[in-house]
């Protein structure tokens, strides 16, 4: 409701006592133009009450230019029917159907008004939400619709504004012409408004309706401009775990129609917040802003530094023997110890960080000791499962979207406790949030693929995050079931190429292996993971190659370039680096590749493709320098 909208009521008001005037002194036609004064008195009356009143600003002013338009009408034909001379009278007769349809005009706009009357003023307990057909907008109904919910979210009580908002979440969901009309509207502000100061059901209506209205960029940028990242943030900071839930849901989906969107949610710390509620009751010590007490002795702390130092000298041992795990020790053993050996490592930093300030009043920032949800961690640990594993689920979903081609947020991720999370999601979790988990990593291993800081502080050999991180991928690729979790696992592991070692025997295998499936989908992932193995940019590409060999990799590539269909030319692109770096392989000659590689060159569909047509003359060359040619 605006003020600015009574400045408009003024010239209809006027128009309105002039009709009425003159329809008084009519000369001709006075029995219509008495009716027509009564219909102007009416419509005036209404008009003075709208100016006394609150408007819903988005109909009135549409309704007030429309009335606007039908009394200038009126009035001109009021002016045809005052005194004039005999001559004037003869050639200007006004005909009955003139007024008639005049009659029809005020008459709408009669009721334009007083449905914008009911619409604003302050809605009862008993008031519904329903409040009529507006005639301006009859070649659009919805549009009645939507000014109704908005109008209610403005005057009704909680109750009738939660309904509203689920009301617009139906509109929606139903069509993006709705959603787009809700924003034009200025539904977004008492949307946020609820969102803020509303019952628990009414934010989730709210954070709900938010998120589905966020269809495509100008929609998200009119979301970000109306404040909806500050507002997301503290929710996720302060209100209950089901609204935190939809909120997360909800920033996802912004933050998939729209990349821009991503650093603004970071400003206002939905990364940071989403991490918590990611970690909570997932690893232990999960905060990574947690400071302890200053009330610890340096006794304390250099106790504490020295278990630490233990722990870690013990993780030492066995980073030495880099990924693969020792012989004799269970799955679940060594992803505990990976677990205990990040938050150790954490522990040392953090109590480090207080020894040298142990004396100091004051702590460089905030202490984030409590819970991130406003009722507390004994609250949140009351929520039931199923709850807290939706929160899970769309916490996961929204750092995927956020993380998504983003590298400051991808390093955000990396350098607190998400990765560990991540993989122990992937480990223990269910349905969504494995799934959304596996998706994030993807998204994270990606950017760090393109990104050399990232990659070596996120992905070395010897993190515990990212052994855990690898031992999770490894086991999805290695089952090769065909769900969710294969091609995003496959990816992440192609992405990460540069990080393994030559020692390292595990990964092609089972990419390899994956070369025979028959999904289209997981055998391109496969090659195009093991591509960025074998590619010329990876520094042991010469190594990888021979481990692609040695797992049989070169028979199912030769069957896909002559069989593959939709990875042809993936397939020939990877044989050919195969054949460049390792030309005197005897299992190449045994498979006769320089056929194959022969055969390709003279296929127009494969040599079309710009890596094919600059690889194969190369590799042909290469391997003809090495072996006998087979006729």
């Amino acid at each position: 409701m605006a003020e600015g909208t009574k400045q408009i009521l003024a010239k209809p008001i006027q128009l309105a006592d002039q009709v009425s005037k003159s329809a008084g002194s009519a000369q001709t036609n006075k029995q219509e133009c008495l009716e027509l004064k009564a219909r102007a008195d009416k419509l005036a009356t209404l008009l003075r009450q709208a100016a006394r009143a609150e408007l819903y600003e988005r109909p009135a002013r549409r309704i007030m230019d429309d009335t606007e338009q039908v009394l200038d009408k009126a009035l001109g034909l009021v002016y045809r029917c005052r005194n004039r001379v005999l001559v004037h009278r003869l050639f200007s007769i006004t005909p009955g159907a003139a007024f008639s349809k005049m009659f029809i005009q005020i008459d709408n706009s009669v009721a334009d008004v007083s449905w914008l009357l009911r619409v604003s003023a302050p809605a009862g307990d008993d008031d519904g939400l329903l409040h009529g057909l507006c005639p301006i907008a009859q070649n659009e109904p919805i549009l009645t619709l939507i000014w109704s919910n908005i109008a209610t979210l403005h005057t009704g009580h909680s109750d009738a504004r939660s309904e509203a908002a689920a009301a617009l979440v139906s509109l929606a969901c139903d069509n993006q012409h709705f959603a787009k009309l809700i924003i034009e509207e200025d539904g977004v502000a008492p949307l946020l408004r609820l969102l803020k100061e509303g019952k628990a059901e009414g934010q989730e209506n709210a954070a709900r309706a938010l998120g589905l209205l966020g269809r495509d960029r100008e929609s998200v940028d009119c979301l970000v401009a109306a404040g909806v990242c500050s507002a997301f943030g503290k929710v996720l900071k302060d209100g209950p775990m089901k609204v935190q839930a939809v909120v997360a849901w909800a920033v996802a989906e912004l933050a998939a129609n729209n990349s821009k969107c991503q650093d603004v949610f970071a400003k206002n710390n939905v990364v940071r917040l989403l991490v918590g509620h990611l970690a909570f009751e997932t690893i232990q010590e999960h905060s990574k802003y947690s400071v302890p007490s200053k009330a610890m002795s340096i006794h304390s702390v250099v106790l504490a530094n020295k278990a630490a130092a233990s722990d870690s000298s013990f993780d030492d041992a066995k980073d030495r023997c880099l990924l693969p795990h020792p012989e004799g020790q269970s799955k679940s053993y060594q992803f505990h110890s990976v677990v205990q050996s990040t938050v150790a490592s954490a522990k040392v930093s953090r109590l480090a960080l207080n020894s040298n300030s142990v004396t100091s009043t004051t702590a460089p920032w905030k202490p984030q000791q409590h819970s991130l949800s406003g009722s507390g961690n004994r609250a949140r640990e009351m929520e039931d499962r199923s709850t807290k594993a939706k929160m899970k689920a769309m916490a996961a979903k929204a750092l995927w979207q956020l993380a998504r081609g983003n590298a400051d947020i991808c390093r955000n991720l990396t350098e607190s406790r998400a990765l560990l999370c991540f993989a122990v999601l992937l480990e223990k979790g269910t349905g969504d949030v494995r799934h959304n988990s596996a998706m994030a990593l993807m998204e994270i291993t990606r950017v760090a693929e393109h990104n050399a800081d990232l990659r070596r502080s996120a992905f070395k050999p010897n993190s515990p995050a990212c052994k855990a991180v690898i031992d999770q991928l490894l086991h999805i690729v290695e089952k090769g079931e065909h769900d969710d979790l294969l091609v995003p696992s496959v990816t992440a592991l192609g992405c990460l190429s540069r990080t393994f070692r030559a020692t390292e025997s595990r990964v092609i295998a089972p990419l390899v292996r994956l070369l025979d499936e028959t999904e289209a989908t997981v055998m391109s992932e496969a090659v195009a993971a093991l591509t960025k193995f074998a590619c010329t940019e990876n520094y042991l590409h010469v190594n990888h190659s021979q481990a692609i060999i040695e797992a049989g990799g070169a028979r199912h590539l030769i069957q896909l370039v002559y069989l593959g269909e939709q990875v042809q030319v993936e397939a020939l692109v990877l044989l050919c680096y195969i054949a460049m770096h390792v030309p005197d392989s005897q299992e190449l000659a045994d498979a006769e590749v320089l056929n194959t590689l022969s055969w390709a060159s003279k296929q127009a569909h494969l040599v079309q493709d710009w890596r094919a047509d600059e690889l194969l003359p190369e590799a042909k060359a290469r391997l003809e320098l090495y072996q006998m040619r087979k006729l």
